[in-house]
């Protein structure tokens, strides 16, 4: 049994948990990272755990913990600074997806990614996956829905089996992301859908710059390595 516990132990009756991970393009991390930093919550609670490693930051002059949660009207940021002890990560989040649902959330967003090599159309620049309690609305039901027989793994997937089981409202937004590198780009994608979603007003230039910094180094260190490669005579 892994121990998980609200400190302290707030009632979120009626409000929206929206929580990433650190998955494909580390996407769901980086838009919540983000999010906190643009909105400016207030860190009000945290989830102490013994299924992680004992790590700690510090940012802003005060110690990060490994999972917190921070508030903004009726939005809550679950920000995850680290992945679950090996072999503990179905224990965790199930009891996550508990704690959620005995603290009386309204509905949970979800934020994960999609292999940018899979896609076909660039006029679709996200997908969707919902359970069946969740309705949608907005930019949400102006999206596609991942086509079938897609396979989704990790916290998202975990938490979305949890979720339709139990019959709790609940989706997940799949930017198309690197499998390679972070991408800031699927994490502004990401953060766009959600400010439509929630109404929040953000600025996402941040992102986008950060993106193109990233895919003028990726390009230029390709070029380097294929005119090594055509100057060497061995493979």
């Amino acid at each position: 049994m892994v121990k998980i516990e609200l400190i302290p132990d707030i009632d979120f009756k009626g409000k929206k948990l929206i929580t990433g991970f650190h998955g494909i393009g580390a996407t769901g991390y980086w838009t919540i990272k983000f999010l906190v930093q643009q909105l400016k919550p207030e860190r009000i609670a945290f989830i102490d755990t013994d299924a992680t490693a004992p790590i700690s930051s510090t940012s802003g002059g005060k110690v990060v913990t490994p999972y917190e949660l921070y508030q903004k009207d009726d939005l809550v940021f679950m920000k995850a600074e680290v992945v679950p002890a090996r072999g503990l990560e179905t224990k965790f989040f199930r009891e996550l997806c508990n704690l959620i649902m005995s603290k009386k959330f309204s509905e949970v967003a979800l934020i994960g990614g999609l292999d940018s090599s899979l896609r076909t159309d660039p006029r679709i620049t996200f997908k969707y996956v919902r359970t069946s309690a969740y309705k949608p609305k907005g930019i949400i039901a102006e999206g596609k829905f991942l086509e079938d027989d897609k396979i989704i793994v990790g916290p998202v997937a975990l938490m979305l089996n949890q979720f339709e089981i139990r019959n709790f409202p609940a989706f997940a937004i799949l930017p198309y992301a690197s499998i390679e590198r972070i991408d800031p780009r699927a994490a502004a994608e990401a953060a766009r859908v959600l400010g439509s979603y929630f109404k929040f007003d953000i600025t996402i230039e941040s992102l986008i710059k950060g993106a193109e910094v990233i895919e003028s180094e990726m390009a230029a260190m390709e070029t380097k390595v294929k005119g090594t490669t055509k100057e060497s005579i061995y493979t």
